[in-house]
């Protein structure tokens, strides 16, 4: 049986109004979006109690669905434009692109891991987000047939910013990366200028590793995974 969209309506609404207003982020379309998007429905069924608590929670594959406050602050950084399109590296469980959805006319995402691209395919079906396409494989290089792109975000640690995706977006676009390793990460905002490009930084963070041709390889890491 599908997970009901209706439930839990009052953790929705509290989790926005305790874990992201309340720190400060105040984008009207972004709050809307994340009191709209049923969270318990991206996660596995014994998690849904949980699911609006201020922290992340494992998806499967290693992976994780990132903490409530993180999508958001995410989602507000790419500066919401309902003419514009724009590509996540990492769907995991789908809930970043479908909050995204809300915000954006065209959605691309890439998941490397079959299983749970696959997964949040059929979610996405389940609940109409139409305007979102997804692609099995390495996200770390982009997706050039559809760039360029007024924002990319990236839900994994990189080493690097991929050069890939800095070519990737439009003039003022931006790319959202968390840069680093085990040791610590930083949430970086890059932004496309006609000759370069400009970097400024934001908070510390904690995300799984981007793997891939332009992030971590299998044997780098290697503590994660155990």
């Amino acid at each position: 049986m599908p997970c009901q969209a209706q439930d839990y309506e009052k953790e929705r609404l509290e989790m926005v109004s305790q874990q992201i207003e309340a720190r400060g982020l105040r984008d009207p379309g972004v709050l809307e979006a994340m009191r709209c998007v049923p969270r318990h429905c991206f996660v596995p069924e014994n998690l849904h109690a949980v699911a609006y608590e201020d922290r992340p929670l494992p998806i499967g594959q290693h992976q994780t669905i990132s903490q409530p406050y993180m999508v958001a602050l995410m989602s507000a950084m790419m500066l919401p434009d309902s003419e514009a399109s724009v590509l996540e590296i990492g769907t995991g469980s789908g809930y970043q692109a479908a909050v995204l959805a809300h915000l954006f006319k065209q959605v691309y995402t890439i998941e490397l891991r079959e299983e749970l691209a696959l997964q949040a395919i059929k979610t996405f079906a389940e609940y109409g987000f139409s305007n979102i396409e997804t692609r099995i494989g390495d996200g770390s290089g982009g997706w050039q047939e559809h760039a360029p792109y007024h924002a990319i975000v990236v839900t994994a640690a990189s080493p690097r910013p991929p050069r890939p995706l800095l070519d990737q977006l439009k003039e003022n676009g931006r790319l959202i990366i968390p840069v680093g390793g085990w040791e610590g990460q930083t949430l970086q905002i890059w932004t496309a200028e006609k000759e370069d490009y400009v970097c400024t930084y934001s908070i510390s963070v904690a995300f799984v590793p981007l793997r891939g041709q332009y992030g971590w390889s299998e044997t780098d890491w290697q503590w994660y995974d155990k």
